[in-house]
């Protein structure tokens, strides 16, 4: 993909891979539950307010890159990701990519942490194995899809950025973040994907009852 991204669009792609995976019965995902996603306060950097017609304007282009698909048979427009397929990496690249898409810049560390959700890598060491393979992609290939960032004062690892929205400034200060925060994240989109787990739930029998 030579492609930019733009960072909504970035947005809602790296959106529809993480609900893919964490709440797979609200999945594939309506306009307005895309939103919601888009807009967690929780797990994003940076934060966003996005609008629905932002969302929807973000969903052309992707369609377009064959890196978002709509899903038929359903009432409500829903849509999908296609990123695997569409960008050309394995299963655990396209993990990585979501979550720094998501995220922003991280340690190989943190990234192994906050994948688990997503994918569970044996260790740091095949973090970093399949992010070496993103700094080295070929030109053939479409070129680089991470960056290692510059060690910041203090820290023992360097971060990591993706490159799907074009060259990052590799001196942007680390956002500070303490474990109590990380963790106390984690409860709270576990409460969030359990609340959409329950609606879609909800949604589903209300169809089956006719009482939608």
């Amino acid at each position: 993909m030579t492609t930019t991204l733009s960072a909504i669009e970035a947005r809602v792609l790296a959106t529809l891979m993480e609900k893919a995976r964490t709440v797979p019965d609200s999945y594939p995902m309506s306009l307005s539950t895309l939103l919601a996603g888009c807009n967690q306060k929780t797990s994003r950097e940076p934060t966003m307010n996005l609008t629905e017609a932002e969302v929807a304007d973000a969903i052309g282009p992707l369609k377009d890159l064959a890196l978002v698909r709509e899903s038929s048979g359903s009432r409500v427009t829903r849509f999908e990701h296609n990123f695997q397929r569409g960008i050309g990496v394995p299963e655990q690249s396209s993990v990585i990519l979501g979550l720094l898409m998501l995220r922003g810049p991280q340690t190989a560390g943190e990234l192994r942490l906050n994948t688990e959700r997503w994918y569970k890598f044996a260790d740091i060491s095949s973090v970093e194995g399949f992010l070496d393979e993103l700094l080295e992609r070929s030109e053939e290939k479409g070129g680089p899809l991470v960056v290692k960032l510059p060690r910041a004062p203090g820290e023992r690892e360097q971060r990591w950025a993706h490159l799907l929205c074009g060259p990052v400034d590799v001196n942007a200060p680390a956002p500070a973040v303490g474990g109590g925060n990380v963790r106390l994240e984690a409860r709270i989109d576990a409460l969030e994907e359990e609340v959409a787990h329950l609606r879609a739930t909800v949604q589903k029998l209300c169809a089956e009852l006719g009482l939608n």
